[in-house]
C-alpha cells in the first residue's frame, strides 16, 4: 500500500493512495487500517510528510563513497545521530536556513517509518516493525556541523527534514536506487544494496539502545555527491516506487 497524509480543509488526515484517489482513514495506519468513507482527488490534495515522529534517527556515513568524500574512514559500527521533530518538512515545502548559515547542503536518503513500538528487535523480525519506506532530505548546515564539532545544531534547524511524498510497503528497501537532483541536474545516485550496514542490522542496533515509537522515522544514509544549495534552488530526491520529494530553498 501507499500511505499519505494530506490536508482535508485545515485538518491533517491519513489516507491510502489508490491511483489518483486518496481513501481517507480515521487514524494513522499504524493504529489499524480503518477507512472513514471519505475520498479525495489526489490532484486537489496538499501532501504532508507521511509520518508523525517523536524523533528522527539518522545513520551517518552508511555508503563507502560518502564516507570517503567526507574525508573519514568507514565507521565500524552504525553512526547514529538525531534530528529533532521541529525539522519535519513536507513535500513542496520551503527550506530556509538562518542568516548565520554559510553552507546549506542536501543529502538524499531512503527512510522508513516505524509502525509499532520497537525495542531490542532481532534482525529477522525487522519487517514486522516497518510501515513502509519514504524519501528524506537530511538538510545540513555544513559549516555549523563542522564548527560545532558535533552534529545537533547543524542537523536540527527548523524544516531540515523534508519527508515524502508517500510511505509505501511495495518496494524492497534493501535494493533500490536513490537519486538527488539540484535544479534538474543529477548530483547523487546510489543504491541501498551498497549500504555498509543493512536495514535489519540498523534496526537491531538502534533498538538495543533506544525505543522507537509508532510514527518514528529512521533515515539510512546518503550516497556520495553531497553539496550546497542556494536560495532559489529546487532539490528533488527520487526513489522508484516512492516518487519524487521536491523542496524549494528560500
Amino acid at each position: 500500500m501507499k500511505y499519505v497524509r494530506v490536508l482535508r480543509g485545515e485538518t491533517p488526515v491519513w489516507g491510502v493512495l489508490e491511483g489518483e484517489t486518496v481513501r481517507t482513514l480515521s487514524a494513522a495506519p499504524y493504529e489499524g487500517l480503518v477507512y472513514d468513507g471519505g475520498q479525495l482527488p489526489l490532484a486537489e490534495c496538499r501532501l504532508l510528510a507521511p509520518c508523525e515522529p517523536t524523533k528522527i534517527v539518522c545513520i551517518g556515513k552508511n555508503y563507502y563513497d560518502h564516507a570517503k568524500e567526507m574525508g573519514s574512514e568507514p565507521p565500524a559500527k552504525p553512526l547514529l545521530f538525531l534530528k529533532a521533530p521541529n525539522t519535519l518538512n513536507h513535500p513542496e515545502g520551503k527550506v530556509h536556513a538562518p542568516s548565520f548559515v554559510e553552507r546549506l547542503d542536501y543529502e538524499g536518503e531512503l527512510a522508513f517509518v516505524v509502525k509499532r513500538r520497537a525495542k531490542d528487535v532481532k534482525e529477522e523480525n525487522f519487517a514486522d516493525y516497518v510501515l513502509g519506506y519514504t524519501c528524506l532530505n537530511d538538510v545540513t548546515a555544513r559549516d555549523v556541523q563542522y564548527g560545532d564539532g558535533q552534529w545537533t545544531r547543524g542537523k536540527s534547524m527548523d524544516g531540515f527534514a523534508p519527508v515524502g511524498p508517500v510511505v509505501t510497503d511495495e518496494i524492497d528497501g534493501a535494493c533500490v536506487e536513490v537519486e538527488t537532483r539540484l535544479n534538474g541536474r543529477m548530483v547523487q545516485k546510489g543504491n541501498t544494496a551498497l549500504f555498509m550496514h543493512k536495514l535489519p542490522a540498523l534496526m537491531a542496533f538502534i533498538t538495543a539502545s533506544m525505543t522507537l515509537e509508532p510514527g518514528d522515522v529512521v533515515t539510512t544514509g546518503t550516497p556520495a555527491g553531497v553539496g550546497p544549495m542556494q536560495p532559489g534552488d529546487t532539490v528533488e530526491v527520487e526513489i522508484p516506487g516512492i516518487g519524487v520529494l521536491r523542496n524549494h530553498i528560500i
